[in-house]
């Protein structure tokens, strides 16, 4: 006796059916499938699979990214979800924090689940985070840390773990860069501190004064050496000027002592000042005035930080600008790099932020919220 035949469903849509197969096949945002792929992983013929990628690309619902070669535009339904694991540098500072709290958007925003830690500026901190991250089997690790040192250390831990690692600012062996162009955006300051000694002191400068943080390493230490030359640029006298050399450690209280010292036995008039980021350049500012000597410095940081931006703001400011770093963008861009590295897409060894010089006439332009923000905290 036969079986009978199972009744066709009058309500279903089979083209719809065939579609919803096919999306399917797509089982993590940002992943890149070929055809043959795509027929494979939804039971579909490579013809029927190609005519619906035409549509369905036609609709906006599928972009080719290259020859036989396809991305979804829509989340999948029942991906995968990844596990990343965050290692903030600290809590301490608004660019750190900028990072943190767009990083959490844009992976709630991305259905990811984010472990996070905070290495609070401690190398024995650091490593001993890189040790929970990889008893938590993170899927990757995006890194913030500040010591060149201790970098091969972690990266090696992650490494051994199978573990793909992000590494924001300072580099780690092995690790795909995200961050700074440190030479570029130096040489945007050092070009700004020669304009401006040209414009206010007809190009006179008696002293360069580099504020420096030896244990990030020499990545950002790139940032002085672009900040020199751009100087050198505008002005090529000064390359006869005496350049000194002050460990600020990157931080406001320890740049205010030590640029405090210097100018107690400092006699130069006209000082231009090269700071590896903004704490540095407000450190230095206050000492400036502490010590009546306001007028003796013009100043240029990094970062265009809340504090700097006020500060860009004040009449009479003798910070001249602060390079842009927008880590406020930073989180988006990372879970970007994430995917493409967790979907085996091809991603370049060191991926850059755009920099901008923000300056008295251009800090509104860039940042118009601030004042709409400082209205909202009182």
């Amino acid at each position: 006796m036969s079986t009978p035949a199972k009744a066709r469903d009058p309500y279903l849509v089979k083209s719809l059916l065939h579609a919803s197969k096919l999306l399917s096949a797509f089982q993590a945002s940002g992943e890149t499938l070929r055809l043959r792929d795509v027929a494979a992983r939804s039971g579909l013929s490579k013809g029927m699979a190609f005519r619906l990628l035409y549509t369905l690309e036609k609709c906006g619902m599928v972009e080719k990214t290259g020859e036989n070669q396809y991305q979804s535009c829509i989340r999948p339904l029942r991906q995968r979800r990844f596990r990343l694991g965050y290692a903030a540098q600290g809590a301490d500072d608004d660019f750190s924090r900028d990072v943190s709290e767009g990083l959490a958007a844009a992976a709630r925003a991305d259905g990811i689940e984010l472990i996070c830690v905070d290495n609070r500026y401690s190398p024995k901190i650091a490593q001993r985070n890189a040790d929970l991250l990889i008893r938590d089997k993170v899927d990757l690790v995006i890194e913030f840390q500040t010591d060149e040192n201790i970098a091969p250390i972690i990266a090696a831990k992650y490494r051994e773990a199978n573990i793909p690692l992000i590494a924001i600012d300072i580099p780690h062996p092995g690790a795909t860069y995200y961050g700074a162009n440190n030479y570029g955006a130096g040489l945007i300051g050092g070009r700004c501190l020669g304009r401006w000694a040209k414009l206010h002191w007809q190009g006179e400068v008696d002293e360069i004064v580099m504020l420096e943080l030896p244990r990030a390493g020499a990545l950002p230490r790139m940032r002085l050496t672009g900040m020199l030359v751009g100087a050198k640029e505008v002005l090529p006298h000064l390359d006869s000027c005496p350049v000194t050399h002050l460990d600020g450690d990157g931080q406001f209280a320890i740049t205010l002592d030590v640029v405090r010292k210097h100018l107690r036995t400092a006699r130069s008039r006209r000082q231009l000042v090269c700071a590896i980021n903004d704490s540095s350049a407000l450190g230095a500012i206050r000492a400036y005035q502490e010590a009546g000597r306001f007028e003796h410095c013009v100043v240029v940081g990094h970062n265009a930080s809340p504090e700097a931006r006020r500060e860009l703001r004040e009449p009479g400011t003798r910070l001249a600008g602060s390079v842009a770093y927008f880590p406020e963008k930073y989180g988006a861009d990372l879970v970007r790099v994430a995917l493409d590295l967790l979907n085996r897409k091809p991603v370049p060894p060191a991926v850059f932020v755009k920099h901008h010089l923000v300056t008295s006439d251009t800090v509104d332009h860039y940042y118009p919220n601030d004042a709409l923000m400082a209205q909202t905290a009182i």
